[in-house]
């Protein structure tokens, strides 16, 4: 197996250090484990796909502020 190194704030380090029972290299091995396997179905899902990263970027900020601008309206009422 090979070693790498984390770095993480020194507040967060504190957090951790108050839960010694949690053994957090198997933690970020599992984050980084399921972060690969979103990123290959990711892959695998926008394989096809004719938008460019440019494109989906844009498509993916509408969406955002059009949904904002509902929830926001929602809340009001």
């Amino acid at each position: 197996m090979v070693s790498i190194t984390l770095s993480v704030s020194e507040n967060l380090k504190h957090e951790m250090d108050s839960f010694p029972i949690i053994n957090w290299s198997a933690v970020a091995r599992e984050a980084i484990q399921n972060k690969i396997g979103m990123l290959q179905q990711f892959k695998e899902f926008t394989k096809d796909s004719e938008l460019t990263e440019k494109d989906a970027l844009k498509l993916g900020k509408e969406m955002s502020q059009k949904l904002s601008k509902r929830l926001l309206s929602r809340k009001r009422k």
